[in-house]
């Protein structure tokens, strides 16, 4: 493994330039363990590539680094505040996630109660309408479709939004959702931006697997290895390129002293 990481270090840096240029990147994040202490595994993907990295935390500062601290593109992501450097015009929020949030709220009590479950309803008829989308391809009737959920959506979280102390927790998720209201929708009008977050979450699906049966890295030389391996494997499978050939060759040409093959 350690020969290969090396081996890997100019692709894995050719990857983190190009994945920085994309039109449109998912990114999240996991815990990780190095020599026992707690660190973070962050994967970001494009339609075409993956980059992963260990770090020491969840901040906002591992997310710009990852990305660039001028991402051109649009980030699919989670509502945490790390992202919360990028424009919201510039990031589509995970309407999964949203949809577990409303389901929360839905099994609370009075006005919460009624909130979750109006919420629910507008994300499984905005799940609908994306299907349909996925099925024809026809934007503008997904646009129209989608609407009038906006405006269901807009009214119900306004209302809560100005709720007593009360009813605190939905108010602050009401105002959350209004301050990162563009980040709602950008799926609606920009190619190859989803209403999920499922492509990063797959792509960090077997790095998770990796972790458990590893329990993680020994040494911040094995963290660098670590991050090369994952993103040619995961970068490899989007591209439908064997791993197994493409190691091969790189190796080979690491012996030679011959170029290494690149991936992106």
């Amino acid at each position: 493994m350690h020969r290969a990481g090396e081996a890997l270090a100019a692709p894995h840096t050719r990857l983190e330039r190009e994945l920085k240029a994309a039109p449109v990147v998912n990114i999240d994040e996991t815990g990780w363990k190095t020599a026992g202490a707690s660190r973070t595994l962050w994967g970001a993907l494009s339609s075409q590539s993956a980059v992963f990295g260990i770090a020491a935390g969840r901040h906002g500062f591992e997310a710009r680094t990852l990305l660039g601290e001028r991402f051109p593109g649009i980030v699919c992501s989670d509502r945490w505040r790390g992202y919360d450097y990028l424009d919201p015009s510039q990031r589509q929020l995970c309407w999964a996630h949203l949809l577990r949030d409303f389901t929360a709220h839905s099994e609370g009590m009075g006005e919460q109660k009624t909130f979750g479950e109006d919420g629910l309803r507008i994300a499984r008829h905005l799940f609908a309408a994306w299907e349909g989308y996925q099925q024809d391809g026809d934007r503008a009737r997904l646009q129209a479709e989608i609407a009038p959920l906006q405006d269901e959506l807009r009214a119900l979280l306004e209302h809560a939004a100005r709720k007593s102390t009360r009813t605190k927790y939905h108010r602050l998720f009401a105002k959350n959702l209004l301050e990162r209201w563009p980040a709602l929708w950008t799926f609606t009008h920009t190619d190859g931006v989803e209403p999920t977050n499922n492509h990063a979450e797959r792509g960090l699906r077997g790095a998770v697997i990796y972790r458990k049966l590893s329990l993680g890295s020994q040494s911040e030389q094995g963290e660098r290895t670590i991050e090369r391996l994952l993103s040619t494997s995961v970068t490899c499978r989007l591209q439908k390129r064997s791993l197994f050939a493409y190691l091969a060759d790189v190796l080979s040409a690491s012996i030679r002293g011959d170029p290494v093959p690149a991936l992106a």
